[in-house]
């Protein structure tokens, strides 16, 4: 009795593996091999290790590494031992390292062994006791520690309500905010997805996605779990690589730039594509050129779905149905969308407005900031998703603005203010705005408009340079433009719109 009451993430994973358990779970770029038993097995190794360093239920794991199948097993570990899982941008550097250790305060670090000097030093002052390393390798004394346990582990007992994840996603103004993921909204949201993908034991995934956020770690690998699945899986997204595999796969999910690459391969075609049923696509919008040229390369149409770190995903094109460029398609089963007028009113059909959802996907809260998530929510349990939307008479939802301001650049969110606040601090420079404008291969790259103080010069080389060294490299700007003012509206404020007008064709090239 007390199994089935169990709503451990890990155990609706467990009641939809294979029977046979030697079943391929996934194969890597270099054709090695992992069942489901493997995986499993090492995942109790794992376990086991980390409740012996002393991780209890609720204790936070934070896990800055390359992708590989060993962070798989540590991910499924961290469950099975109620831990909640911290992925990071391998991208992330010292004050951004900095600022997650001491905010979600971890027991446990696992990085690899080049990023140890830096996280040791990190660590004692956050205080975290362990700091563990994998290497894509398979080498670390994370695998060397756990090599000695038992391949078994008795599942810890979780309430749905209980934390599984810990993800952050920066705000428009101030520090990032810690996105709290319990069992309950990963496994409602997963299930849902198998259900309306049509996912099956038939399916082979091709992952090429990194795994330190939504997308590739919750939305795919779940899919894959909770369906008995098998995966093709990638270190890292190469157009070459992925159509050389497709022939093998039945599914694909990606970000839009995977697709403008694949479009860009000579030999990527219909014959490439024959053994697929699915593409996916999301993280950022679709350009309705890209879902038209994709499907007159390859006969098939790109399923565009719409959702965010806070709930995984809202909405998403049918699988049998009509897929609506431009579109995220209707709301998903078991969630709520509406669109509503600055005083909370619904707003008419067509008509733009902001974007609410609510659902047992929907996160609990942000971390340690209560008055944070009260503002975000309404009072009948909707969250404010921030982004711009319109609902068609037929339920499909267009997003047309995204969080103020916000920049996605290769599907990964940037956040003008962090950025902004970084050269800010910079000697000789007055004032800062960051915008994002349209760029074919990442969807945006970053500019900044620099204001310098009078009488001083700045090079453009030199901010790029020093922003390199601070912040991970998707958020560095690509153009950094010098003017002698930013363009400010009556109120004074500064006026981006016309920035992102004036260097609209800076990325082009």
């Amino acid at each position: 009795m007390a199994e089935q009451c169990n709503s451990n993430l890990y155990e609706a994973f467990r009641n939809c593996f294979p029977t046979d358990m030697h079943t391929v779970l996934l194969q890597t770029g270099e054709n090695e091999i992992y069942s489901y038993a493997s995986i499993v097995a090492e995942s109790a190794r794992l376990a086991n290790y980390l409740v012996e360093l002393g991780a209890r239920p609720g204790d936070r794991v934070t896990v800055q590494v390359e992708k590989s199948p060993q962070v798989l097993s540590l991910y499924l570990a961290c469950l099975r031992a109620g831990l909640v899982y911290h992925p990071l941008n391998t991208a992330y550097q010292r004050s951004e390292l900095a600022y997650f250790l001491g905010n979600a305060q971890p027991r446990i670090v696992v990085c690899s062994d080049s990023s140890k000097p830096l996280f040791d030093s990190l660590a004692v002052q956050a205080g975290v006791e362990h700091v563990l390393c994998l290497n894509d390798d398979q080498s670390g004394s994370l695998l060397a520690g756990a090599a000695g346990h038992a391949d078994s582990f008795e599942t810890v007992a979780r309430q749905a309500d209980d934390l599984a994840a810990l993800l952050y996603s920066s705000g428009t103004t101030g520090r990032p905010k810690g996105i709290m993921l319990t069992h309950g909204n990963l496994a409602s949201n997963g299930k849902t997805l198998v259900q309306e993908w049509g996912f099956s034991t038939g399916d082979c995934l091709l992952h090429a996605l990194p795994i330190f956020h939504v997308h590739g770690l919750f939305v795919a690998i779940h899919c894959v779990l909770l369906s008995g699945a098998r995966m093709r899986w990638l270190a890292r997204f190469d157009a070459g690589d992925v159509t050389a595999l497709l022939s093998q796969c039945t599914v694909m999910m990606g970000v839009p730039t995977y697709y403008t690459r694949l479009l860009a391969e000579t030999e990527f075609d219909r014959d490439k594509c024959s053994a697929m049923r699915l593409f996916i696509s999301g993280s950022a919008p679709l350009l309705a050129d890209t879902f038209d040229e994709f499907y007159e390369r390859t006969g098939h149409t790109i399923i565009e779905r719409y959702g965010m770190s806070e709930t995984g995903m809202n909405t998403s094109n049918p699988l049998l149905g009509e897929r609506r460029a431009g579109t995220v398609g209707p709301a998903l089963p078991g969630v709520d969308v509406r669109v509503v007028d600055d005083e909370g009113v619904t707003v008419s059909l067509e008509e733009a407005g902001d974007l609410q959802v609510r659902g047992p996907n929907v996160f609990k809260g942000y971390w340690h900031m209560p008055d944070k998530t009260r503002e975000s929510f309404t009072e009948d349990g909707f969250f404010d998703t921030g982004d711009k939307a319109s609902i068609s008479a037929d339920g499909y939802v267009s997003i047309v603005g995204r969080s103020k301001d916000m920049i996605i650049c290769g599907g990964l969110n940037v956040y003008p203010k962090e950025i902004e606040q970084l050269l800010d601090d910079v000697e000789g420079v007055l004032e800062s705005a960051i915008i994002g404008v349209p760029h074919r291969d990442f969807g945006e790259a970053v500019v900044a408009v620099v204001v310098p103080n009078l009488g001083d010069t700045l090079q453009e080389q030199a901010l790029i340079d020093f922003c390199k060294a601070q912040i991970a490299n998707f958020k560095v700007p690509k153009r950094v433009f010098m003017v002698d003012e930013l363009p400010r509206n009556a109120m004074g404020k500064i006026q981006k719109n016309v920035l992102r007008e004036r260097y609209a064709d800076c990325c082009q090239a």
